[in-house]
């Protein structure tokens, strides 16, 4: 970790509660701006794979209603 970033971390700390909410807003929606496409070749043959398991019937899928209710269960 760099001195400079530890400075940032520092003095955000050092911001009032709503400060902070803006400051992580503006960061986290900053990441909304970076796009990396390089991935991209893996990720769609990632999903290529898995759509030819559920096709071939190698993968078991669940209906997302029966999801949906056990997260609910779960996790509420």
């Amino acid at each position: 970790m760099s001195q400079s970033f530890k400075e940032i971390k520092r003095r955000a700390r050092a911001l009032s509660i709503k400060e902070r909410a803006d400051l992580a807003h503006e960061l986290i929606s900053s990441l909304d701006e970076v796009t990396d496409y390089s991935d991209d070749s893996e990720w769609e043959n990632e999903i290529k794979k898995r759509v030819e398991e559920i096709k071939s019937g190698k993968a078991n899928g669940r209906p997302a209603i029966d999801i949906l209710a056990e997260i609910r269960t779960n996790y509420s």
